[in-house]
């Protein structure tokens, strides 16, 4: 059984900083694309940034030259810095992984637990 972990989030004031962390464990044979994903009250999950394991990165217009996606492949593990932090992103933020577990030998899409991010002006 393979699952995603998610920790880090919490209260922080407007300017602020956070970092999330998020470790896929259990039978895995490959991750491809690690992400996050958030979703505020009253409105659809979005995407927030994504990484592959070459390190290719991908992130929403709101949080370009803010938040910084980064990953340690050896420990499976996704992490999101999200500096100059903003009301407006206030919402809980979800890990996602695109992985291939071993046993059985699948392709999985995964969604971690999700961790609620609070921002008070």
């Amino acid at each position: 059984q393979v699952q995603l972990v998610e920790s880090g989030g919490g209260l922080v004031q407007a300017g602020g900083s956070l970092r999330l962390s998020c470790a896929a464990s259990g039978s895995i044979f490959s991750i491809n694309v690690m992400g996050w994903y958030r979703q505020a009250p009253g409105k659809q999950r979005e995407l927030v940034a994504t990484i592959t394991s070459g390190g290719r990165t991908n992130y929403a217009d709101s949080v370009k030259g803010r938040f910084t996606i980064s990953r340690d492949n050896p420990k499976n593990t996704v992490y999101l810095q999200m500096n100059s932090l903003k009301p407006e992103d206030t919402a809980v933020y979800y890990c996602n992984a695109d992985l291939v577990s071993h046993s059985p030998f699948r392709r999985v899409e995964l969604w971690g637990q999700g961790t609620l991010v609070t921002v008070s002006s």
